[in-house]
């Protein structure tokens, strides 16, 4: 949420009240949906189609996030979370993709949830900003992602 330099609440963001827009017909999507086959082919559809609309960087990196955390990760179901692409266990998501064009970011992210099983004494990291997909973040990120769901 933005503030001034007086520290004074202005009120939630353009692209906050867009992502907030988004969750609420994401959700209602959701709702009219048939079964539950159906549901989960239809939220990685959707998952793909927000992927595909990403700018060239983010959209790279979101395709090597996916593939890594459905290969890695098979119980979580991707599903659309305020608009990012976003992997769930029981309806409940675990990890997401911020794009950095989403809220005109630095850097893309993947997110951790407190669902996320990552715990490591009194503090740990729950967001990791990615500029690049390597080979070794992608071994990183299937670790993460292993350890979440454990």
């Amino acid at each position: 949420m933005s503030g001034t330099e007086s520290g004074a609440y202005e009120g939630f963001t353009a692209e906050e009240r867009a992502a907030m827009k988004e969750h609420g017909r994401e959700l209602k999507k959701a709702a009219r949906r048939a079964s539950k086959a159906d549901k989960a082919a239809e939220a990685e559809r959707d998952v793909l189609a927000k992927i595909a609309e990403m700018g060239d960087s983010d959209r790279t990196m979101a395709e090597r996030v996916h593939a890594v955390v459905t290969a890695g990760a098979p119980v979580l179901a991707p599903k659309l979370w305020y608009g990012m692409p976003a992997y769930a266990l029981d309806g409940k998501v675990v990890c997401f993709f911020q794009s950095a064009e989403k809220f005109k970011a630095r850097y893309a992210t993947l997110g951790f949830s407190d669902q996320a099983k990552l715990d490591d004494g009194p503090m740990w990291a729950a967001g990791f900003a990615l500029t690049e997909v390597t080979p070794e973040v992608e071994a990183r990120i299937a670790a993460l992602v292993e350890q979440a769901v454990r």
